[in-house]
């Protein structure tokens, strides 16, 4: 870590002003990652886990952006696994269909968020990795 990264480092973990530049893209990219997802299975979990775990000790920013976007994910699974028993009913399939679309706007709004350098908490989000 060069002298300026640890000086934005620092000052972003003292809570003053805006994350640098750099922060405020990763975080961005911490939650646009998750859109991995509906190309490749998994992806939601994988790309803001990967962005978490690589950017977490440079940029507290980007750390608690990266598990918000992670919890935010888990939840996910966790909402459309209590829609399938509901397939067999048809009423499963407009359920899946309306968490799609309420992952995507929420991805959305966080990166814009993220890129803006606020902190973005996802609504109904268990958040199980603290």
């Amino acid at each position: 870590m060069t002298d300026e990264s640890q000086d934005t480092a620092s000052q972003e973990a003292a809570g003053l002003g805006l994350p640098s530049k750099d922060a405020r893209l990763w975080g961005m990219v911490a939650h646009l990652s998750a859109l991995a997802g509906y190309v490749i299975p998994f992806g939601n979990f994988v790309g803001p886990l990967i962005i978490w775990q690589i950017k977490k000790d440079e940029h507290p920013f980007v750390a608690d952006q990266g598990k918000e976007s992670l919890n935010f994910q888990i939840t996910v699974l966790l909402a459309i696994l209590v829609c399938i028993p509901f397939m067999f009913i048809c009423i499963g399939i407009p359920m899946v269909m309306a968490v799609g679309v309420a992952e995507l706007v929420f991805i959305i709004i966080a990166a814009i968020k993220a890129n803006e350098g606020e902190t973005y908490r996802y609504p109904f989000t268990l958040r199980l990795i603290k």
